[in-house]
């Protein structure tokens, strides 16, 4: 199949139009997978909450790697259509900007309930300017998360890679959680999403050296405090030179955040993801991307 057709027509299906319908998402369905197996199980202990949780993963993740598939499977143009909808679900760059820019409002309940879409920690407490942090931070982790990373999965293994990518951000997303019922039954979802973040993350990091130079490199250092998910948040810090500040996790110097800094970080959005999709292109069009013998 022509990856480099595919990837281009999802990239322009996700400009345009921005996320599918939401039955028919693939990530949805991960999720719902994830959600039965969830629902179904009743704590038993730390080895079989492990066990349980490692095999929904792998379910998932399996199912991910036979939807992946099923393109090979259809005749032309069926094949196309099929590719291009389950890549451009893999990735999400317009609605990961208009997700943030609902954060940008002068009235602090507006700004409180629209991050709370995008942010798991409680917003309740939290003041104007930490509101801003976490609506930028949100901004430069799910860069790595809905960008950078799917794509470079899809260099590497194509198709396949992209979407067991997404399902298993999706499993850290739900299941991933340091508490009583997630400790042991989201540990194994954890894990391998630090695995698959870990090159991600300082890539991404790397493509922001072009906009904030030695400052984004002594910030990276700063950021010792998560296994991959600071390192983005601390080169957006950086090329604002603004405090992002998770409470009692993480902080990185700077001045308050403003409204005016989370329209600036969506500029640095757009400047990291064209860098970022020229590098993606380049290897699909001249035939020297890994995936092409997939």
């Amino acid at each position: 199949m022509n990856f480099i057709l595919i990837f281009v027509f999802a990239l322009l299906w996700d400009l345009l139009f921005g996320e599918p319908p939401i039955k028919l998402h693939p990530v949805v369905w991960f999720g719902k997978i994830a959600g039965f197996f969830d629902e179904k199980w009743e704590r038993e202990g730390s080895l079989l909450d492990f066990l349980t949780g490692a095999l929904t993963a792998v379910t998932v993740i399996s199912f991910a790697l036979i939807l992946s598939l099923l393109p090979l499977y259809l005749p032309f143009p069926l094949n196309y259509a099929l590719a291009v909808y389950l890549l451009k679900s893999s990735f999400a760059i317009r609605s990961l900007h208009e997700h943030i820019a609902r954060t940008v409002t002068g009235d602090v309940e507006e700004k409180r309930k629209a991050v709370s879409m995008i942010v798991s920690r409680d917003v309740k407490a939290l003041d104007e300017a930490h509101l801003n942090s976490a609506s930028i931070e949100s901004l430069a982790e799910n860069l790595n998360d809905s960008v950078i990373a799917p794509l470079f999965y899809f260099l590497l293994f194509g198709l396949s890679g992209a979407l067991v990518y997404r399902a298993v951000n999706t499993l850290d997303a739900m299941l991933g959680y340091r508490n009583e019922r997630y400790e042991y039954f989201g540990k194994f979802s954890a894990r391998l999403d630090d695995v698959l973040n870990f090159i991600p993350a300082r890539l991404t990091v790397l493509l922001y050296l072009p906009l904030g130079g030695r400052r984004v490199l002594s910030y990276y250092r700063l950021a010792r405090f998560k296994i991959n998910s600071d390192k983005p948040i601390s080169a957006m810090s950086a090329v604002l030179k603004v405090w992002l500040e998770k409470p009692g996790v993480y902080r990185f110097p700077g001045r308050e955040p403003t409204n005016g800094d989370i329209i600036r970080a969506l500029k640095v959005y757009w400047l990291v993801v064209a860098e970022w999709l020229v590098i993606v292109v380049l290897p699909l069009a001249t035939g020297v991307c890994p995936c092409l013998s997939l």
